[in-house]
């Protein structure tokens, strides 16, 4: 394992526009974890500078989901014991909207150093000269029409926006030659200045863009490492530059692989969800969405697959980030998630299934905790998510629908299985309800199918179906055992003669 490395700070910047996308928990998660690798300092900032975007409660609605997560953040926003958001931190504010003389002073930096433009240009030049580049097949880009003025013609724009009670916006200036990115999961990667756009860095409404913006920021709060989406790489030799211009060491960058579909496109909602709060509500466990999320694009190099938080703070490397795009697979997903489920106890899991029986419609106030608990031991083998209890356990708390053929063992007849049904009928009518536990269920009616000279499969398929109204469900003593626990011996006759009245 490689060392640690001193005073490493990291930040998650999102936008507060709504959803938290896997992909942005994703960036949040591996910057959380390399920073705590390290001893460090995890950061969380906000990135509203499009104030178009800008969704209402949608802070709060972040910070509940990463705190559900598991994540929390050494400096910037976090939620108060009665809900309320709080700042913390020696270099805020933590919120771009609050930091926009920031931005001004140092775009102001920039023109006089020149590295920056003021840009007068409308809206309608700009979208006619990209339609222009567009047809003769080149790549959009500013001209430097207002870069290239004369000294008289920029004081006329100057005084024309003045008048007008306008602002120029301030572009960046790209100078000559080339910039090398050192990336720490992709390499080198070289930019020729040519290919690069003079960015617009301060909006005419005083609000900076991202390019400004984000090295600003990550100067002042000591960012040591940027870890973020790979969509960001073309971006980054521009912030370099600004760094450059500045005079600023800048930090360190990590930029992570897309994350794909199974058919190896962007990962996008028309193709399954993408929210984190949209797989939790589905009843994925926060530890399990974590220890799947962080092996998209991770590699411990080991066989091992079932991580807990801390373990995977203990195992972070940066270096084991893969490059290539990570697969988003549910089968997978549920696999980790079933691991998880496997390790809870029925105590713990009946608090999380109680909203999803409700939903399901179980009026779950009429059922006591023991059978709510024994309900769940026998189910729990075969979740892969919560969601799925009200599907599987429906029977246990009412009389279930099915066809009448689900009755039939497949090398018998209905005749026979209403044969079958109406003696196991008798036999449980006269046991003692006190007999109604799985052992001694097992020993009466292997004993009745031996005394019979029955086939096991003709006798027990029936009864599990008449009981459960289900193809697959756990064995029919265990089945039987917990109805009776729940709902009385009685239930059980009832639902056998339900049964046998099917089949005649």
């Amino acid at each position: 394992m490689n060392e640690k490395i001193p005073n490493v700070r990291t930040r998650f910047a999102p936008s507060p526009t709504g959803f938290v996308h896997i992909g942005n928990f994703r960036t949040a998660l591996f910057s959380h974890l390399w920073a705590k690798h390290n001893n460090g300092t995890s950061i969380l900032r906000i990135e509203d500078t499009d104030q178009n975007r800008k969704v209402e409660g949608s802070i709060e609605y972040l910070l509940r989901v990463m705190k559900q997560m598991g994540i929390e953040f050494d400096e910037g926003y976090y939620l108060k014991n009665d809900g309320s958001m709080a700042e913390r931190g020696q270099l805020g504010p933590y919120m771009q909207s609050k930091r926009l003389g920031l931005y001004t002073k140092y775009a102001a930096e920039l023109i006089e150093k020149g590295s920056a433009y003021y840009c007068y240009c409308s809206e309608q030049r700009l979208d006619d000269l990209r339609k222009e580049q567009t047809a003769l097949k080149k790549p959009p880009m500013y001209d430097r029409h207002c870069y290239n003025m004369s000294s008289e013609e920029k004081e006329k724009m100057a005084a024309e926006f003045k008048t007008a009670g306008k602002n120029p916006v301030v572009r960046f200036l790209i100078p000559e030659g080339q910039t090398t990115i050192h990336d720490l999961i992709y390499g080198d990667i070289t930019y020729e200045h040519k290919t690069l756009d003079d960015q617009v860095i301060l909006k005419s409404d005083g609000f900076p863009t991202y390019h400004l913006a984000v090295v600003v920021d990550d100067h002042f709060m000591e960012i040591t490492h940027v870890i973020r989406g790979d969509e960001w790489i073309p971006s980054t030799p521009k912030h370099l530059l600004i760094y450059k211009a500045l005079g600023w060491e800048p930090t360190q960058f990590a930029h992570l692989p897309l994350i794909l579909n199974p058919d190896k496109s962007k990962l996008s909602k028309r193709q399954g969800d993408v929210a984190v709060e949209d797989y939790l509500d589905k009843g994925y466990l926060p530890e399990a969405l974590v220890n799947f999320v962080a092996f998209l694009g991770w590699n411990p190099k080991t066989e091992k697959e079932i991580f807990s938080l801390q373990e995977l703070i203990a195992d972070f490397e940066l270096t084991n980030v893969n490059r290539a795009g990570a697969v988003l697979d549910i089968n997978k997903l549920e696999w980790v998630n079933s691991s998880y489920i496997r390790t809870k106890s029925a105590k713990e899991l009946v608090d999380l299934l109680i909203p999803y029986w409700e939903k399901f419609g179980v009026e779950i106030k009429k059922f006591k905790q023991d059978y709510l608990e024994a309900v769940t031991e026998l189910e729990k083998e075969r979740l892969k998510k919560l969601s799925e209890i009200g599907e599987r356990t429906g029977y246990y708390f009412k009389q279930p629908e099915y066809e009448t053929s689900l009755l039939t063992w497949k090398k018998s007849t209905p005749e026979d299985a209403k044969v079958k049904l109406t003696e196991l009928s008798e036999l449980l009518s006269g046991l003692d309800e006190s007999k109604f536990t799985k052992a001694d269920l097992e020993i009466a009616i292997k004993e009745f199918i031996a005394q019979k000279n029955y086939d096991n499969g003709s006798v027990l398929w029936p009864l599990r179906a008449a009981l459960t109204g289900q193809e697959k469900s756990p064995g029919p003593f265990e089945v039987c055992a917990t109805l009776a626990l729940g709902l009385g011996k009685q239930e059980i006759i009832n639902r056998l003669g339900i049964a046998i009245q099917k089949l005649t």
